[in-house]
């Protein structure tokens, strides 16, 4: 199924039923005075939460959705039925905005967390409501009110514990296949990878982290360059960032450490906010050197940045060194689990 992160979909809520004029006429009574009934509401248009579905490439295919209409109100001071309400299913991670304000209606983290983006109209009321002791035969009723119409821009953000960062070619997809069993897809060429990918990292029973994978940065990607930019704000949920990082480059010049500031650039670009979250460095493909070499080549490039958070050396081809980082992970998800359980309490 292809990968759709964003759509455009039109709601209208459904209209209110109008009042009734009407009398009552029954054998006998013939001053029955007014029994005109009330019109029904509109139905309403509201967003569900589904886990079952991870894209939004439905709303390319249906873009407009509508709510019932409210019956009309009738005699014997009988209201008019409400409208049905119209129920939309969208992945879990869903953000919704308004397009002609731009404001942030709301965001479905949550399976079965239901949203309202359009309000139905109230019903009219009907001539029974304007009886008074100078009008005993009233003829007046009100129509029914509009429901909500809005255009709505969704956006789907992964929900991930941990996201990957890096250049194209940096082994981000080979590293999410080394410790899950997702299968995105890995070739010598750059922007393998054209959508995010999610695997489940399981350490013990109850033990379990999600990561991210997504297309890889290059410089100018918060100016539109590349594709990765398109896909940031999938990393935006992630507790912690891997910055994976290709520690020894074939072509010979290429250098680390001017990659690594480039990333930062393009997180600075697009999220400030980015850069503040726990990253760590993640230096892949050690097995391309001499074990001697290895370390060496890391050590000098952490202290070029003097970097302060964790680092790690790592082969995910050979599935050297994964397993320490991942167990790491889970005890950074555990402490913060932890912390959080005592601020509470």
């Amino acid at each position: 199924m292809k990968f759709v992160d964003e759509a455009i979909i039109h709601v209208y809520a459904g209209n209110g039923g109008n009042g009734c004029v009407g009398f009552r006429r029954e054998k006998f009574i013939p001053f029955g005075g007014p029994d005109g009934g009330d019109g029904g509401a509109g139905g309403n248009v509201w967003l569900l939460a589904d886990e079952g579905l991870n894209t939004l490439v439905d709303f390319r295919h249906q873009r407009v959705f509508r709510a019932q209409r409210g019956e009309n109100g009738m005699g014997r001071q009988m209201s008019g039925k409400a409208g049905a309400d119209t129920v939309i299913r969208v992945p879990v991670g869903t953000v919704v905005f308004n397009t002609a304000t731009d404001e942030e209606i709301g965001d479905l983290t949550a399976h079965g967390q239901r949203l309202l983006v359009a309000q139905g109209g109230q019903g009219g009321q009907g001539n029974m409501h304007f009886k008074t002791s100078v009008n005993r035969a009233p003829r007046k009723a009100t129509p029914g009110q509009p429901g909500d119409e809005r255009e709505l821009k969704l956006e789907l953000k992964v929900l991930a514990d941990v996201g990957l960062l890096g250049f194209p070619n940096a082994g981000k997809s080979t590293l999410v296949r080394a410790v899950s069993a997702a299968t995105p897809k890995v070739a010598d060429y750059p922007f393998t990878t054209l959508q995010p990918h999610l695997g489940v990292v399981r350490i013990g029973p109850d033990q379990s982290f999600v990561i991210a994978d997504i297309p890889g940065l290059i410089e100018g990607a918060a100016d539109g360059a590349g594709l990765g930019i398109q896909f940031l704000k999938h990393v935006a949920r992630t507790r912690l960032l891997l910055h994976v990082v290709d520690i020894a480059p074939l072509d010979g010049v290429t250098d680390p450490v001017a990659e690594i500031r480039a990333i930062e650039k393009e997180l600075k670009g697009y999220d400030p906010k980015l850069l503040k979250r726990p990253r760590w460095l993640v230096f892949n493909k050690a097995d391309l050197l001499a074990p001697e070499e290895r370390d060496k080549a890391a050590k000098a490039i952490v202290r070029t940045l003097r970097w302060k958070q964790p680092w790690y050396l790592v082969s995910a081809i050979a599935r050297e060194g994964t397993w320490p980082l991942c167990l790491d992970i889970q005890r950074f998800f555990d402490e913060q689990r932890r912390e959080a359980g005592e601020a509470a309490r």
